[in-house]
């Protein structure tokens, strides 16, 4: 078992004073980036009776599993950082794609039901078409155009038809100082090549997973019964390739970037045009205040720095 797996910690608010959450929360997909995030958050918090479920322990396929661990830790709380995320491979593998990102949350859904278990589950912006360029608000219709986010659409719906004691968090274009993600590939990169070619006509909001994490602690610590569906991501909005410059600055990197269409960059799925959510609901729930993407991408770049990345 890890340092992560199971620590007892006690959780603060932001004056530095202990909260108690009344039981535990047990995290699924603990391995993943946004499961790693959590996990640096929970220690800086210093929260306590939270669970990062060992992978042997966290398949959200199986559901007598998932019923044993809910049944064993008797959490107040369930947060679903499982998914499949590889949007291109999952043009491909559309019976797999669908299985862990439908079935998985509708078996966390009725398991979280049985045990008056509260799931926080996270979603995504290709959800959307993003054929329009207007801010994306929760009830916006949802048409989206690849495999992916059909498939977390649906995971959405099977939540959703299961119970109400869920908040859904619908977030974009993740990155952190942990595992693979665009930042990373843009340092790594940028200390290879001279030039580098990114898409310049697909817009969205960068999103800091520490930010993410925060922000899902925020409102189990709130205690609020406001469920539903709820946009997260930093404040803002850029393209990949206006992202790419920022992330070559901040690291001090010369790189010259050329901007692309969408159509000189192949890929198998299709990606939103513009993607930017509207976090009005979330900020005004919860008291919330979001970080710029800017500022939380020179935070992560700093960190990396830091720690010799």
């Amino acid at each position: 078992m890890s340092e992560y797996e199971h620590r007892n910690f006690s959780l603060l608010d932001r004056g530095g004073v202990p909260v108690d959450l009344g039981s535990r929360i047990v995290v699924f997909g603990a391995s993943g980036q946004l499961g790693q995030c959590l996990q640096h958050v929970a220690i800086q918090r210093g929260i306590k009776n939270i669970l990062f479920l060992p992978e042997e322990r966290a398949n959200i396929l199986d559901k007598d599993a998932i019923a044993q661990v809910l049944a064993d830790e008797m959490p107040l709380y369930v947060i679903n950082c499982a998914a499949y995320t590889a949007v291109d491979k999952a043009e491909d593998e559309i019976e797999l794609a669908r299985s862990i990102n439908r079935d998985g949350p509708a078996n966390l859904a009725a398991v979280c039901r049985s045990h008056h278990t509260t799931l926080i589950h996270i979603s995504t912006d290709f959800v959307f078409e993003g054929e329009i360029p207007k801010l994306l608000v929760e009830s916006d219709p949802a048409r989206p155009i690849n495999i992916y986010g059909i498939t977390k659409l649906q995971g959405e719906a099977a939540i959703a038809g299961i119970f109400h004691k869920y908040f859904i968090l619908r977030t974009s274009w993740l990155y952190s100082e942990y595992g693979n993600n665009f930042v990373k590939t843009m340092l790594r990169l940028g200390k290879e090549r001279e030039e580098i070619a990114v898409v310049a006509d697909q817009v969205g909001t960068p999103t800091y997973a520490i930010d993410l994490a925060e922000a899902i602690f925020d409102i189990i610590q709130s205690g609020s019964s406001e469920y539903g569906t709820y946009h997260y991501s930093n404040e803002g909005l850029t393209s990949w390739y206006d992202f790419a410059k920022a992330i070559f600055a901040v690291g001090g990197l010369q790189v010259n970037v050329r901007p692309l269409k969408t159509f000189e960059y192949f890929t198998k799925a299709a990606r939103p045009a513009f993607s930017v959510m509207d976090k009005s609901k979330i900020k005004n729930t919860f008291a919330m205040k979001i970080p710029y993407w800017r500022d939380s991408l020179e935070t992560c770049i700093n960190r990396l720095n830091a720690n010799g990345e």
